[in-house]
């Protein structure tokens, strides 16, 4: 199923990402750090949505309290997981 997050806190705006059978099948992000963000698209695509969360949860850019990997958490964690 298809999902569409905004984001808060973060450069990036919205996380736009597929899970099929708990596995993470597709995300994008709209804004943010282009290049770093891809990569971080990249690396959790087929993963398990648990061991995503496991990985990026609670990551922090800078100052801020949560980053775009840990908003991709939070998304995930809105969906139910």
């Amino acid at each position: 199923m298809e999902y569409h997050y905004k984001t808060y806190g973060t450069c990036s705006t919205q996380i736009d990402f597929e899970v099929e059978n708990g596995i993470l099948k597709d995300v994008s992000y709209e804004g943010g750090c282009n290049g770093n963000l891809q990569g971080i698209c990249r690396l959790v695509k087929g993963m398990p949505v648990q061991e995503v969360i496991a990985k990026l949860e609670g990551i922090r850019c800078g100052m801020k309290t949560t980053s775009c990997p840990d908003q991709l958490c939070r998304a995930l964690h809105e969906i139910g997981y």
